[in-house]
């Protein structure tokens, strides 16, 4: 088994820049997807394209695994061809989803009863940082965990934040930071919406808020793809449906209230059950009345 063999399960926006990134910097990295052609595309490349989780995970010491959800988690490590079969004691399984910190901890105990360690390791910063190696990792794990997978997590991110030994104090962050994400996404097309409704130029709009105080990243990167008319997803409407809902979820079950995240919420639900599912999340701008989107152009969008 060599070190410098690694797999990655999942090669959409993130997890193919992951991949990619960590071909960069020397790893051979065997990849599959649940897509067809996608591995292939990505062999093409100078990857190794795999069928099935098992075989991305037979002989590899650390395996990354960037799906949406935990559902999928589960079909990856435990499905019919599955990872966890394949691994050997003392491998590590990098788990990069968006997910509750509770059933975080229990995927960590019960990868422990195949001698697989584990690293709870939500990531984020988009497909651009992604690709760069310049994403930011949320991480909890055991020592062991760590000191086998080390080496991986600093050449596929920027910054790998250490937040504890044990699972779930990853997924606890990640889940913070999705709610501030998915608030400013609704919050900057609520103000880009108001804008159009008064007939304020879009692109001057754009060009004042960036350089203003009332500036995001959200807003920055989201409202360019709203100039652009572009609604192809990196992530998309349904993702903050999923993440908002485990954001509440979370604070349901201590009687905490979150306002503004349960606004938000709703308006990506809203926008989802519009049609808008599968399009990007700034599409959430469209559940607005009364106002005229940009067309689509042939503007690189970030």
């Amino acid at each position: 088994m060599s070190d410098r063999h690694v797999g990655v399960i999942g090669l959409g926006a993130m997890g193919l820049g992951i991949a990619c990134t960590l071909r960069q910097r020397g790893y051979r990295v065997r990849a599959c997807d649940a897509r067809a052609g996608v591995a292939a595309a990505f062999a093409a490349e100078g990857g190794v394209a795999c069928t099935t989780p098992a075989e991305v995970a037979n002989g590899v010491r650390v395996v990354v695994s960037v799906v949406v959800n935990a559902a999928q988690t589960e079909q990856v490590l435990f499905g019919s061809d599955g990872a966890a079969a394949a691994m050997a004691p003392g491998s590590v399984f990098v788990m990069c989803s968006t997910v509750d910190p509770n059933w975080s901890m229990a995927l960590e105990a019960r990868l422990a009863q195949h001698g697989i360690l584990y690293v709870d390791g939500p990531i984020s910063g988009g497909a651009a940082r992604a690709a760069s190696g310049q994403m930011t990792m949320m991480t909890a794990a055991t020592p062991a965990a760590y000191a086998a997978a080390d080496a991986v997590l600093e050449a596929m991110a920027g910054k790998v934040y250490r937040l504890g030994q044990r699972a779930g104090a990853g997924s606890q962050v990640k889940i913070i930071n999705q709610l501030l994400a998915g608030v400013h996404i609704a919050a900057a097309a609520e103000a880009m919406a108001l804008g159009l409704r008064e007939g304020v130029d879009p692109a001057a709009l754009y060009e004042v808020i960036t350089h203003s105080a009332g500036n995001s990243w959200m807003f920055e990167n989201r409202m360019a793809h709203v100039l652009a008319g572009d609604y192809t997803p990196l992530s998309a409407v349904d993702i903050f449906v999923k993440d908002l809902g485990l954001v509440l979820d979370t604070a349901r079950a201590s009687k905490f209230p979150l306002p503004l995240a349960a606004t938000a919420h709703q308006m990506f639900m809203q926008a989802s059950s519009a049609g808008h599912a599968l399009e990007d999340d700034s599409a959430v701008i469209k559940i607005f009345p009364g106002i005229e989107l940009p067309a689509p152009t042939d503007k690189e969008r970030p």
